[in-house]
Parts: structure tokens; sequence; C-alpha cells
């Protein structure tokens, strides 16, 4: 049976419907409470005492220090939003900064430098084990790999990412990797209908992503493959598996493309970043992001993000 753990500062507990059940552990990492099941099985099973879920500030579950790893362009959706052809993606894979993990309902900070902060809800694995260099993945082998499943949003600074031509800086932020709810520690048929998981995110109670897993280009299973190839993962690590379409960036029409390759890289993103200031769709001062992960079939249920974006404060 799958279990939703979630992290106060007080400690770990068991979610059971609108209470916080205690878990008897003195882990104080995410990979310790995923190798305690036997303590998280017995705060299962208590079914009293506790506290009530509502009104408790809940941390990230997935604690660090732990590498931050993501996938782009993982969703077929989201390939055709940024202008690719979903059946020639290849896999590729970014950092994130670990100080940009936070909360569910902590404030996203946008820097002060940054105009247009992005959103992408992504469903991300904790592993329980290492992941070693060279490991090929199967299906069935992801149950003794993958711990926990979490909400995140990868918060992205596209003024700062596209210019740049890498990830690192625009997506690592502080804030810029929200967290949870609930770590949800899955079991085998849970893992087996990932497919079948549905990611939504609203801004201010408007749809802006709604797509299931299974519009994924990459598996799970494949993704850890290749990145087992240059990247070894720890128990605890954290693997972000791609964002659908939806995004406030989306590519410019392919005319438009062909024409400004011909201007001086830095007219082109003056013009590039004129029309994209002009995008209602990306995040405002106050703007409240709502992102949920769950099988209503099966009532597998990660829990929802509730988060404020907030103008950096000035010193």
């Amino acid at each position: 049976m799958s279990v939703a753990v979630a992290r106060t500062a007080e400690g770990w507990w068991v979610v059971s419907g609108d209470r916080l059940l205690p878990i008897a552990t003195k882990a104080r990492t995410t990979a310790r409470v995923l190798a305690d099941r036997a303590a998280v099985d017995a705060a299962a099973s208590s079914g009293s005492g506790g506290q009530p879920l509502a009104g408790a500030k809940l941390l990230s579950p997935v604690t660090m220090p732990a590498r931050v790893v993501a996938q782009m362009v993982n969703y077929r959706t989201h390939a055709v939003d940024s202008g690719f052809d979903p059946d020639a993606v290849t896999p590729t894979f970014f950092r994130k900064s670990e100080a940009s993990v936070s909360g569910p309902s902590d404030d996203i900070v946008r820097p002060g430098h940054v105009k247009l902060l992005d959103y992408e809800i992504e469903l991300g694995l904790v592993l329980k084990r290492p992941l070693a260099l060279g490991a090929c993945v199967a299906p069935e082998d992801l149950p003794a790999l993958i711990g926990g499943l979490v909400v995140t949003n990868d918060v992205s600074a596209r003024d700062v990412q596209l210019p740049q031509g890498q990830f690192y800086e625009g997506k690592s932020y502080p804030t810029f990797t929200p967290v949870g709810p609930f770590l949800v520690l899955p079991d085998a048929e849970s893992l087996r209908g990932l497919e079948r998981l549905r990611l939504v995110l609203e801004v201010n109670g408007e749809p802006r992503q709604d797509e299931r897993v299974t519009d994924m280009i990459v598996s799970p299973a494949e993704a850890l493959t290749r990145l087992a190839r240059f990247q070894e993962l720890d128990a605890g690590d954290l693997l972000l598996t791609g964002t659908p379409g939806g995004t406030a960036l989306t590519a410019p029409p392919k005319l438009v493309v062909r024409l400004t390759a011909l201007l001086p890289p830095a007219l082109k993103w003056k013009l590039f970043f004129r029309k994209q200031a002009s995008n209602p769709r990306y995040l405002r001062d106050g703007d409240v992001i709502t992102a949920r992960i769950a099988d209503e079939a099966t009532g597998l249920d990660l829990g929802t993000q509730r988060t404020t974006v907030r103008a950096e404060a000035r010193a």
C-alpha cells in the first residue's frame, strides 16, 4: 500500500485523512526515513493521535543536501510548444542548485533582475537506494529503486536561462524548486501505473497545465538508464521528470525564427524579450500557483502545492 509522508519542523508524519500521525524515527533526512519503513508502517497502522493536517507548516519532504537533477523537454505537448519534433527529441538532463529547494507553501521569491518568471509542474522521483554508473533500469526495477513520488515546480527565469544558453542559474535561485506537500511512498502497483497520474497547474485559479504522465517522451526507467551513463545518484536524490505543455514560454513561429537568425544576437534577444514582455501568462508578484498530481481512478494523491510569487525584498 502507498503511504503519504509529510515533514514539519517537529519531525516526520504519516498523512492519514485530515490528520498527521507521528513517525517514531530518529531520521533527519529523506534517505533515512525511506530506510526506516518499519517506523512509517507502524505510524500508518496506529490510526490515532497526532495533530490536524490543516494549519500545519509543511516543509519540503526532500531534505538537503541532495542532488537535484531535471529533464529537459520530456513531454510531447511541451516539445511542440517549444518548437521541437517530439519524435526527434534527445533525452537531456541538467542540474539545479540544492539551494533552490523550498517548501510546498513557501513564497516563490522573484529576484529583482528577473522579469520573465515561468512555471513548470513536474513529477519528482526520490531514490531510496543508489543508482550506480552504468546501471540499466527496467520498469520492473523501479520498486527497488524509487522510494518516493513528489509534486515539484521547476520555476524558471526565462530572461536569464535563454540568453545564457544553459539552465543552471535561471532555474536555481532560492525558492525556484518548491517540493511537496507529501512524499508518497509508492507500492509496486502505483509505480506500474505512473502513466495515469495527472499533472494540473493553475495560476490564480486559471488552468495553465493539465496532462497525464502518459504524454512523457522518455519513461522513468529509460531516463534513469540514460542518466546512469554519466551520473550516479544516492538515496534521497531527486529527479524531476519534465513538464507538459502550457508554460508561459512558447516558441515563436518558424518564419520569425528564420528571419531573426540573420540578426546580431544582442538585437535578436532584445526583440524577443520585448515581445515576451507583453505575454500575460508570465508570473507576476502576488500570483498564486496551485500544483497537484494525482490519479483519480486509484485515489493516489501526491497533494496540492500552493505558493505565492513575491518580489525580492530590497536591502
